[in-house]
């Protein structure tokens, strides 16, 4: 028999620490083909290309793992791997393991979670993996023996149709467990900070921060994310509002 293979992509590119070291996770137990950005495409969301070209790039092989970077986001990266790079459907989609925190409402916005959640919507069973931390040169040693005990649980046992998850681990710290939660009602302060350039012409930059809209509620990511805990959120692609049907037909 074949050993799995797993399709791993990203959102901070082909060259990111984190992608690295998530492929050292994996290829004990699977086989591994890549195919991430050629660059950074953080908060790409399901961004894909449809009116430009895009190239694939072979890269030397890494640990075993088949090396190609694409000029696109990461949905495209899933996309045009499954038509044009493997020879074989993936048993599994693995993105990141993102450099910053894609807890919360960060979901929404995460290329990190748009290329698994294309994958998802395909039928191939996917995870998203971050750290909160956007140092290149971030510490993920605590991150990987999670990361291969929820790997090897979702190739053994996959997960429920229409189902990924949204795993982020806290940085920095000592991991003090796994909990298996909701993402937490929140959003961002979206601030612009203002700047002129050497020609005198403002430009604004996109700051900001997360605000916790309900910080003492166990069942969200963001609480345990703050007790040092690792989290796991059941996600899907689907935002059917079915709940919303029946006042909707009231009011129209």
């Amino acid at each position: 028999m074949s050993r799995p293979l797993i399709l791993i992509s990203n959102d901070d590119g082909i060259d990111s620490p984190g992608l690295h070291r998530l492929v050292d996770c994996v290829t004990p137990f699977a086989d591994v083909v890549v195919a991430a950005p050629d660059g950074p495409c953080s908060g790409k969301s399901a961004a894909m290309t449809v009116n430009a070209s895009i190239r694939i790039n072979e890269h030397p092989d890494y640990n075993g793992a088949v090396m190609r970077s694409v000029s696109g986001t990461p949905v495209d990266c899933v996309k045009i791997a499954m038509h044009n790079i493997l020879t074989r459907r993936p048993d599994l989609m693995l993105s990141g393991i993102n450099h910053g925190s894609n807890a919360g409402n960060s979901i929404v916005y995460s290329g990190t979670m748009g290329a698994a959640m294309e994958a998802c919507m395909i039928g191939i069973p996917a995870i998203g993996y971050s750290l909160l931390s956007h140092a290149i040169d971030a510490d993920f040693s605590e991150t990987l023996p999670y990361i291969a005990q929820i790997t090897k649980a979702v190739l053994d046992k996959g997960l429920p149709h229409d189902v990924c998850l949204n795993v982020n681990f806290p940085a920095r710290c000592k991991i003090e467990g796994l909990k298996v939660v909701r993402a937490a009602d929140s959003h961002w302060t979206e601030e612009y900070r203002r700047y002129e350039d050497p020609h005198g012409r403002p430009f604004y930059w996109l700051t900001g921060h997360i605000v916790n809209e309900e910080p003492d509620n166990p069942d969200t990511d963001l609480y345990w994310l703050d007790r040092n805990y690792a989290t796991v959120v059941p996600a899907r692609a689907n935002r059917n509002a079915v709940d919303a049907i029946g006042f909707m037909k009231d009011i129209l």
